[in-house]
C-alpha cells in the first residue's frame, strides 16, 4: 500500500521548535520529488520546502533559515525541522510526493504532486 503518513505536529509557544516526520510506505523518498506544504482555513495550500531526486532542496523565503528539510532514505522518511516558530507558522502541514516519476529535476509546481499525506497540525501561540 503506497502512502505517506505525517507526524510530529503539536502546540508550541513562539520561539519553540518541532520536527515533522513523513514516513513513506512501499517507495524510497530519495527517488522522487518530495515536498512539505501548509494550509490554513480559507487560504490556498502553499509550499514550504521541497527536494528533488538529485538532492536539490528549495526552502520558501518566509521560513528560510528556520526550517530545514532532510531525508533518511534507509527509513523511507522525510523530515521538516522547524525552529523559531512564530504564530504565522500555524497551519496544517502536509507531506507530498510526485510518485511514479523517479527522475524528477524540480522544483515542480504543486499541481504535479500526486500523493499526499493527511496532514499534521502545528499551532504556535
Amino acid at each position: 500500500h503506497v502512502q505517506l503518513v505525517e507526524s510530529g505536529g503539536g502546540s508550541v509557544q513562539p520561539g519553540g521548535s518541532l520536527r515533522l516526520s513523513c514516513v513513506a510506505s512501499q517507495f524510497k523518498v530519495s527517488h522522487y520529488c518530495m515536498g512539505w506544504f501548509r494550509q490554513t482555513p480559507g487560504k490556498e495550500r502553499e509550499e514550504v520546502a521541497s527536494r528533488n531526486s538529485l538532492g536539490k532542496i528549495v526552502v520558501t523565503d518566509s521560513v528560510k533559515g528556520r526550517f530545514t528539510l532532510s531525508v533518511a532514505d534507509a527509513e523511507d522518511a522525510l523530515y521538516l525541522h522547524m525552529d523559531s516558530l512564530q504564530p504565522e507558522d500555524t497551519a496544517m502541514y502536509y507531506c507530498a510526493a510526485r510518485f511514479g516519476y523517479s527522475v524528477c529535476t524540480g522544483p515542480i509546481g504543486i499541481e504535479l504532486y500526486n500523493l499526499w499525506g493527511r496532514g499534521t497540525q502545528v499551532t504556535v501561540s
